[in-house]
């Protein structure tokens, strides 16, 4: 039997992609979306504007919008596409209820005692899980997955803890569609890049540190890591580009950077792809046209690794709302089930 689950937010760009990914998913069902106070009791195919892909999937066509209230939910799991404003409050109200919140919002993300997971780096990070419970005096919890241009960066980084990686600069071209939508207005992106997205350096250069530090008792203690991101808007509408510069502690060739990134391996789970890092060996790849649906969307592209000054260099890629939003997300559930934890 499949287990039941809510999305909050399910009108929006992100919330699209929720139901676009678990519409044919082999554990959960979609049986409860809510949305903005005007949109109530109205059908979600009739209500939603969807650009997501050809079809609003015909199983969620007829169900009723509901209030962001958890007595209206019948869900085992509440997937949150909430802005952050709005999800402190109403993700707390799901948590409180008893829910499993998993969450794409930014809310709860570097809270002590909220796991920030990646489940192919940090799944012993969910110990924190009893630690809020017991904190907050909750019958729920949050779980959160990072930020879109965080994951991407961050798994490529994890691969390079182990040669002795200190320092990381990362320049990003990100995508329109991590704007949201209308996102970003046509005559300020086009033929244009936009050298400023507001808090986005601020998550890339913060976040990768809890994901990446130690489990200590009931708090992470973050990882020894310099990281300096400058962030930007580019004309794609999918899948973010980042320039990574990495020095190490040591002198790192590039044929152990490959290794390992090559040794990085994939979970057992629905949504894990067949090969986590996928490395490009032509002198133009990755790029976004032709690499943001690798491994479905789950894998991340990596290409040009070379020798830099004082460290090494590469450019990844990843899909911004797939494996950077709902797709991450619903990997943090599937990691939940598994572990028995739901």
């Amino acid at each position: 039997m499949k287990l039941k689950v809510g999305i909050l937010g399910a009108t929006g760009m992100v919330g699209q992609k929720f139901i676009e990914l678990l519409s044919e998913h082999p554990w959960f069902k979609i049986t409860s979306l809510a949305a903005s106070e005007r949109r109530i009791g109205k059908k979600y195919g009739e209500e939603v504007r969807w650009i997501v892909s050809q079809d609003v999937p015909k199983e969620v066509r007829d169900l009723e919008l509901l209030p962001m209230d958890p007595k209206e939910f019948d869900a085992d799991i509440v997937f949150s596409a909430l802005p952050s404003d709005v999800a402190r409050e109403v993700e707390k109200k799901f948590a409180e209820a008893g829910f499993v919140v998993a969450s794409n919002a930014s809310a709860y993300r570097m809270e002590e005692d909220v796991p920030l997971i990646i489940p192919e780096i940090n799944a012993d990070h969910l110990a924190l899980i009893d630690v809020q419970k017991k904190n907050r005096g909750w019958d729920g919890f949050i779980v959160t997955n990072p930020n879109c241009t965080t994951i991407i960066l961050t798994l490529t980084l994890k691969p390079l803890m182990d040669l002795g990686l200190r320092e990381v600069n990362v320049a990003t071209m990100q995508a329109l569609s991590g704007a949201g939508y209308p996102g970003v207005a046509s005559l300020d992106i086009t033929d244009n890049i936009i050298p400023f997205i507001k808090g986005e350096e601020e998550k890339v250069e913060s976040e990768p540190l809890k994901i990446l530090g130690k489990l200590e008792g009931n708090k992470v203690r973050f990882a020894d890591l310099k990281i300096s991101a400058s962030c930007h808007r580019v004309p794609v509408i999918d899948g973010h580009t980042e320039a990574v510069f990495a020095r190490f502690d040591r002198e790192v060739t590039v044929e152990e950077v490959r290794e390992a990134f090559e040794n990085f391996k994939p979970l057992d789970l629905p949504s894990s792809p067949e090969k986590l890092i996928i490395i490009r060996e032509e002198a133009d790849r990755p790029q976004p046209r032709l690499d943001r649906n690798a491994g479905r969307g789950m894998s991340v592209v990596v290409g040009r690794i070379r020798k830099d000054v004082s460290g090494i260099k590469y450019i990844v890629l990843g899909h911004n709302t797939v494996r950077g939003a709902a797709g991450a997300s619903i990997l943090n559930a599937e990691l939940l089930v598994k572990e028995k934890i739901i």
